[in-house]
């Protein structure tokens, strides 16, 4: 079975999943509890497109999530939404994942009425994200660079 990527929304049991691999990656080394995590995870469930989660998978095997929230960085309130939190099992990694996982992201961004999309990445992912479409906007934001993209 070949990976699709879905909302959450329609696959509800992969949300334990997705909330420890991004609880993982990004907060539990700063103290955040996981049940705070879970809670801002089930703000996906919402019938707003701001916040949803995509879940990339085969069948019941999961391989990788994003999210579309309203504000990744502090500093920058007035930018959004934000392409965040994206994870690709190490497993499924180099597929193509990331790159479909970001698209519906910001298929759904755009689809909202969005007119561009931002991402923030550390510095050693840039090239990354600019070979994907994402034009950088500002650098050095708490370590940070802020990418956007828009629609076409």
């Amino acid at each position: 079975m070949p990976a699709i990527v879905s909302d959450l929304r329609t696959v509800p049991a992969f949300a334990p999943l997705v909330a420890d691999r991004v609880w993982r990656a990004w907060w539990e080394g700063k103290g955040v509890p996981l049940s705070d995590l879970r809670a801002r995870l089930d703000e996906s469930f919402g019938t707003d497109p701001v916040p949803s989660t995509f879940v990339a998978h085969e069948g019941a095997r999961f391989l990788g999530c994003v999210a579309l929230i309203a504000c990744d960085v502090e500093e920058r309130p007035a930018l959004t939404p934000w392409v965040a939190a994206l994870w690709v099992e190490p497993e499924a990694r180099r597929q193509g994942i990331a790159a479909a996982l970001m698209a519906r992201a910001t298929e759904a961004a755009f689809a909202a009425g969005h007119p561009r999309a931002y991402l923030a990445a550390v510095p050693a992912l840039a090239a990354y994200y600019a070979a994907r479409g994402w034009a950088l906007v500002e650098s050095d934001i708490d370590g940070l660079e802020i990418f956007a993209r828009q629609r076409s």
